[in-house]
């Protein structure tokens, strides 16, 4: 057997900018790494392309006031609600100054203790210490202030994510209200953007079933094309980043055309049929601050059709402890490897398997590309992953 498992590498590449030929900077840059690093690309190696630079390449871009005309196309360009945005100056700042500025007036309703990705606003022991059930209990700004504090300092960024969100709408007519309950925003306005990722349609259920008379989420704004801006027809302003202190840079749109096009380069250059995917945030819980790392609205947006599905793994410690407990050297080794040769096709509900988390591929390597590649200064925005398909009887 093999002595190596799974490997991921960061592959270096030029700086990415609009326009240029994402496809061949990928294939280009993978064949000049192994060539000077000495290995060699196998049938079923992942390649990954980090969403930043697919989108780059695309000029998939969008400005504020690019923003702000969709939303007054949208909403009316009145008073809308605007609840449960994350707290983030790369996802989000931006996205608040281009709405409200498509607006007259703005409500802006945060959750609390935390948002929905788990940056806290206040920790869960002040509720406790204060008898605040955050399912039922709603606060205006002065309110929340007076009892948790004229300060809700981020441990990590340092920053006081409610006056930035009042300094960044940039209008007068603004209010911030706390509530974890989407129809307390109908008490201001009956026209809401909803501003969550992974819980949107449901809380277009609830406001509609409560009588809201529009509701936006923000999957809806920037799916087309608005003034020449940038688009993505499925995502809109969901996964887009901070560009400049007036523009973001939207999810990739035409993902599937750029995987396509790498495994095919690949395969004319190799001989070797390698799966691709485009990758974004990972996901994955931060032990310590609690901010659950996936801000976008799916690790992988588009990928070639061998990541379709999920591991079917048996679980090798359980069968070491229960199975092959009296076995040990060659003879526990040969028997592991024949349990995994002829292990079931489809392991759902087998114990064997138990506690292998059948969680979707792409979600599995993708987490693994954003932990290799980072998000600062490493400068691999490609990861190669081989070995992953492979298991101890290869």
């Amino acid at each position: 057997m093999r002595t190596i498992g799974v490997i991921s590498r960061g592959i270096r590449t030029p700086i990415i900018k609009p326009g240029d030929d994402l496809v061949s900077i990928v294939v280009d840059s993978l064949r000049q790494a192994w060539e000077a690093e000495g290995f060699t690309l196998n049938d079923r190696d992942v390649v990954g392309i980090t969403e930043s630079v697919v989108a780059r390449s695309q000029n998939n871009y969008a400005t504020t006031g690019q923003i702000a005309a969709h939303v007054r196309a949208l909403t009316g360009g009145g008073h809308a609600g605007l609840i449960f945005p994350i707290l983030s100056r790369n996802r989000f700042s931006i996205l608040l100054k281009g709405i409200a500025m498509g607006l007259g007036q703005l409500t802006l309703q945060l959750s609390y203790p935390a948002d929905e990705v788990g940056n806290h606003l206040i920790a869960w022991d002040d509720l406790d210490a204060k008898g605040i059930d955050p399912y039922k209990d709603s606060f205006t700004e002065e309110e929340f202030r007076r009892v948790f504090g004229a300060k809700t300092v981020h441990p990590f960024t340092g920053i006081d994510y409610i006056s930035l969100y009042r300094e960044e709408a940039g209008l007068e007519n603004i209010s911030i209200v706390f509530s974890n309950d989407p129809r307390h925003i109908l008490q201001y306005t009956d026209t809401v953007i909803a501003a969550d990722i992974h819980t949107r349609a449901r809380t277009r259920r609830i406001l509609e079933s409560a009588g809201a008379k529009k509701v936006v989420t923000l999957d809806q704004i920037l799916n087309e094309s608005v003034d020449g801006s940038g688009f993505n027809s499925l995502y809109g302003l969901l996964g887009s980043n901070k560009a400049t202190e007036d523009s973001v840079k939207l999810f990739p749109e035409r993902g599937r055309e750029v995987v396509d096009a790498v495994q095919r380069r690949l395969r004319e250059l190799t001989g070797k049929h390698v799966e691709v995917m485009v990758y974004g945030d990972g996901a994955f819980k931060d032990p310590v601050g609690k901010i659950w790392e996936l801000a976008d609205p799916v690790v992988s947006p588009a990928f070639t059709d061998g990541l379709i599905g999920t591991p079917n793994e048996l679980k090798m410690k359980y069968l070491a402890d229960t199975d092959f407990k009296d076995l040990s050297g060659d003879e526990a080794r040969e028997a592991m490897v024949q349990a995994i040769r002829s292990k079931e096709n489809d392991l759902v509900g087998n114990m064997a398997a138990e506690g292998t988390t059948p969680r979707q591929l792409t979600d599995l390597l993708g987490s693994l590309c954003d932990l290799t590649g980072g998000s600062g200064d490493k400068g691999t925005p490609v990861i190669l992953i081989q070995g992953y398909f492979d298991n101890y009887a290869s």
